[in-house]
Parts: structure tokens; C-alpha cells; sequence
């Protein structure tokens, strides 16, 4: 079956060229093989005569288009991410060795092709169906340290691939630093102003790391009940992250000063009332045990949980010394927030793969919008909110 009736024009450029390239890579790779045996052979056998150096200078003709096609080809596939792509270069000259990393790169690419035309497969089935319209809108929280961005989405490619499939999707809007109750406050806004654009009674909040806390605290505290109708939660520290608890070690007037430059920064990307300090001791196991005292489940609510582990420290660049303390203090995590702290109501179980890589808290938005077998987190959103839709919500 060919898929290319559902291809943009660059994403067929792109599918093309994949195929070309590894097409041209297997059989330089072959040629390389079986012209080497010959060469060395007539060379051997015959010496230096003119037969002999047209077929080595054919040779390292063919093993520069050979590296040639390596580099172009670990360029384009996006499998391939720049700490990889810096190893492949690196050591692509050592003979035998770049035969073996060429097996490698032409897999990822194989690899991508594949799931591409599988994905574009699944939309065309699910292009009818619509399996993302849900009743209620979806309003999409972010956690701390980040903003809502409009070149720089915190959720990846996710929104789109949401609404490709129905989903009506928004945004919260809170601030990178501001503190549950601000953000709470913002959110509760939002929701309102949802409403009289879309005229739904309700939304369907999905809510990512802090972002959980901030809508936990909307719907108990500040009376929201009413107006929501589900709230996910994904990775959320419901039980606080001991790594604040290790921070605020700290001489408060250190900690307070790294707090003070942090909303400086953000007061200049757009956080209004940025307060690091308190909105990061609401991450300590401390406050979250009196936080979930004062803010119990809301009734009328549908909650749901999820949580990731990574499988070690090398699962992510950017969260391996986190990872590593964190299971030092208090054990599997992803990078920020354990197992047992990602746990809260109608608990979905804990997120992981079949790879050595596991999957990291920034995994779970999206982040590097990289795929990698094992866990594809565009499905998992699509199927979180498919069962929202069956739900009624």
C-alpha cells in the first residue's frame, strides 16, 4: 500500500530522500565488500600494474561516496540526535568500525520511514472518527519553569496532533514561577474565558508536573467544581520531590538570592508576580502533605494520575544528576518525581518502556520531539483523551 496521497510535499521530500539514501548506503556498503576482496586480490596477485590502480582508485572512490552517503544520511534522519550524530562522525573514518555504525544509522532510518507511513496510515483511519472530539474542551497546564510560548510549545507536538484527531485545545496561560494559589487564580480565568468563547458548561484540564498542584488547588479551593469536568494529571509531585527538600538545605540567604535572579529572568519573559521561593517550597514533601490535607478530591470531578520512571541516569541528558540524587533520597523517578509522589486518584500506573531509556519526566511533554521505540507519547495523548471522549467527558 503507498501512503503518499497523505504526505505534504515536504514530508514526501523527506521520505524520499530517506529511501534513496539508504538504498544507495546498503549498496555501496556491498560494493565496498565485494570490490575490497577484489582489489586486494588483483593487487596481491599482480602488483602494481594499471589494472590494479584503476580498481584502488575506484575503490576509494566508492568508499568516499560511501562516507559521503553516511554523513547526509545521519544528517536527515531525525532518529539521530546530535550527541549520536557527533559519535558518527567522529568515528566513521575507522574502518570496520563505520560499516557498523552505517548499520546503525541505516536502522534509524528504517526506523522512521517506517513509523511515518505507519502514523500517516493511522490518521487517514482515524481521520473520520475524530476519536479526540471530547464534550468539554481541553485546557492543556503547564508545570514550573516553563510558559505557554507560541514558538516554543512546553507540550511539543502533542496539541497538534490532538486537534488533528478533533480535539479543541487551550492552554493555561499560568506563570513559569508564580505560586498555586496565583496560578490557581489565573487558571480559574482561563476557564471562563473558555467558556464564553465555546460555550461549554465544562473543561477537561490535563495537567503536567506542578500544573497538577495549581488545578488540584482551582478545583477544591477556589470553587471550581462546577466547571470542570476531569483533571489528569501526569508526573505531578502529589507527594512533594525531596530534591527541594535537599535545596532547602541551603543557607536561606543563598537560596533566596538564586530565587530572586530566577524571577528576574522570568519577570522579563512575562510571569507578572514570579515568587521562586514560595512557588518552590511548594514542591517539598512538606508542604505537599499539608496541601493534600486542605485540598481534597472535589466531587463531580473525574481524576485520574499517571507516572514515568527512567530506567537510569543516562535516560536523559538534561535530568541525569536529578535522576541520580533523587534515587539516592528516595528511589525510582523521572528525573524530578518518584513513583510513590506521582500517585493520586484512579492512579493509571507508572509509565516505562522496553529500552534502556525509560521514560523521563520531560519525555512525557514532549520535549525533545524525538520518537524512539518503546513509548510513543503523540499515542499515549491521543488515547488519554479517546477515553475522555468514551467517558462522556
Amino acid at each position: 500500500m503507498t501512503y503518499d496521497r497523505f504526505l505534504t510535499g515536504a514530508e514526501k521530500l523527506h521520505i524520499t530522500v530517506l529511501r534513496v539514501l539508504t538504498g544507495l548506503l546498503t549498496f555501496t556498503m556491498w560494493l565496498l565488500a565485494a570490490g575490497g576482496v577484489f582489489t586486494c586480490y588483483r593487487w596481491i596477485r599482480y602488483g602494481a600494474k594499471l589494472s590494479g590502480i584503476v580498481l584502488l582508485v575506484l575503490f576509494v572512490l566508492v568508499y568516499l561516496g560511501f562516507q559521503g552517503l553516511l554523513v547526509w544520511l545521519s544528517l536527515l534522519c531525525r532518529r539521530l540526535r546530535i550527541a549520536r550524530r557527533v559519535v558518527v562522525w567522529s568515528f566513521m573514518w575507522i574502518p570496520v568500525v563505520n560499516f557498523g555504525l552505517a548499520f546503525y544509522v541505516r536502522g534509524l532510518a528504517r526506523q522512521e520511514i517506517d513509523h511515518t507511513l505507519y502514523k500517516i496510515s493511522l490518521d487517514d483511519v482515524r481521520a473520520e472518527a475524530q476519536v479526540c472530539a471530547t464534550r468539554y474542551p481541553l485546557l492543556m497546564v503547564h508545570g514550573v519553569g516553563f510558559r505557554d510560548f507560541h514558538y516554543f510549545n512546553y507540550w511539543g507536538r502533542i496539541p497538534r496532533e490532538l486537534a488533528r484527531n478533533g480535539a479543541k485545545v487551550y492552554y493555561g496561560h499560568q506563570e513559569a514561577w508564580g505560586t498555586v494559589e496565583s496560578n490557581a487564580q489565573i487558571l480559574k480565568e482561563k476557564i471562563r474565558e473558555i467558556r464564553r468563547e465555546t460555550g461549554c458548561e465544562k473543561v477537561n484540564i490535563i495537567a503536567h508536573s506542578k500544573g497538577g498542584l495549581d488545578s488540584r488547588y482551582l478545583v477544591s479551593v477556589l470553587g471550581m467544581e462546577q466547571e470542570v469536568a476531569s483533571l489528569t494529571t501526569i508526573n505531578t509531585p502529589h507527594r512533594g520531590s525531596m530534591l527541594v527538600d535537599l535545596l532547602k538545605r541551603l543557607p536561606d540567604r543563598v537560596y533566596r538570592e538564586v530565587c530572586q535572579w530566577i524571577d528576574a529572568y522570568f519577570g522579563k519573559l512575562g510571569d507578572q508576580h514570579p515568587d521562586a521561593y514560595r512557588a518552590s517550597y511548594q514542591l517539598s514533601a512538606a508542604y505537599a502533605k499539608e496541601f493534600n490535607q486542605n485540598c481534597p478530591d472535589a466531587p463531580g470531578v473525574y481524576y485520574q494520575s499517571y507516572g514515568s520512571i527512567m530506567r537510569s541516569g543516562f535516560s536523559s541528558k538534561l535530568l541525569c544528576i536529578p535522576y541520580w540524587v533523587l534515587k539516592w533520597l528516595d528511589g525510582p523517578n523521572d528525573g524530578l518525581v518518584t513513583d510513590k509522589s506521582a500517585v493520586w486518584t484512579n492512579f493509571q500506573g507508572i509509565l516505562t518502556s522496553p529500552r534502556l531509556r525509560g521514560i523521563s519526566h520531560g519525555d512525557m511533554i514532549d520535549l525533545t520531539r524525538e520518537d524512539y521505540r518503546g513509548f510513543d507519547v503523540l499515542e499515549f495523548y491521543v488515547k488519554l483523551t479517546e477515553k475522555l471522549k468514551n467517558m462522556g467527558f
